[in-house]
């Protein structure tokens, strides 16, 4: 489904992302948990690219994505949602959702995305900024799911939210995968959201792939012990 091969990133000189090598089946979702400043979001935005890749190779449904550049990616089937969310604040939460339509030339938000997230279907006259930040990261997975992806990629999606809301997004993401039958990619901190919804774990530690282990058998205090300052 999606491939990735000796993949490197670098900001000039310095490589901050060191030939990276994982695959991801179709309908399996993938956490990636490192500490602060171990290079997850440096990759993630590389994989939409945002940040160009130094060499390597990233392969979606056997398609290259390496040297194309973010909106021919979200064509090609990759979807992003940014740590922070990024949503538009001043637009109306319908508003938002139709931005990420644009690929799939359609007008009208689809309603299987209010299924998944009733909140946005309450208040989609309502204004992105007035929203709570779980709200928020609803509404840009919304957007992301808009342009009918094959694989999401989410970058720190539990960043500034509570704990309830974050049980709650794990339950959507795992429908999301099951009913769409999509492929998901999440960088995480929280190893207890990663634990909850992923299929396997990878260990990133300065821009390597440290440790990998399926959740059904993963040695959770081994891997804390990775996030562990």
């Amino acid at each position: 489904m999606f491939t990735v091969s000796d993949y490197s990133v670098a900001y000039g000189q310095s490589e901050v992302v060191h030939n990276i090598n994982m695959e991801v089946g179709k309908s399996e979702i993938v956490a990636i948990v490192g500490r602060n400043g171990m290079g997850k979001t440096t990759l993630m935005r590389s994989l939409i690219g945002m940040v160009p890749a130094k060499s390597g190779s990233a392969k979606l449904n056997n398609t290259e994505l390496f040297g194309l550049k973010s909106h021919e990616r979200v064509e090609r089937g990759v979807a992003f949602v940014p740590q922070g969310r990024m949503i538009f604040s001043t637009m109306t939460v319908k508003e938002n959702i139709e931005t990420g339509l644009t690929t799939v030339k359609e007008k009208k938000v689809p309603e299987n995305l209010y299924t998944l997230f009733p909140v946005l279907k309450e208040m989609k006259s309502r204004r992105g900024g007035n929203l709570s930040g779980g709200q928020q990261q609803q509404l840009a997975i919304a957007r992301a799911l808009a342009s009918k992806p094959d694989l999401l990629l989410l970058d720190e999606p539990t960043e500034g939210i509570q704990p309830s809301i974050i049980r709650e997004m794990a339950r959507t993401l795992k429908k999301i995968r099951d009913e769409i039958g999509l492929s998901i990619i999440v960088s995480e901190q929280v190893l207890s959201f990663a634990l909850d919804i992923a299929d396997r774990i990878l260990v990133i530690e300065k821009g390597k792939i440290v440790h990998e282990e399926l959740r059904e058998s993963a040695n959770e205090e081994k891997i804390a012990a990775y996030l562990s300052v």
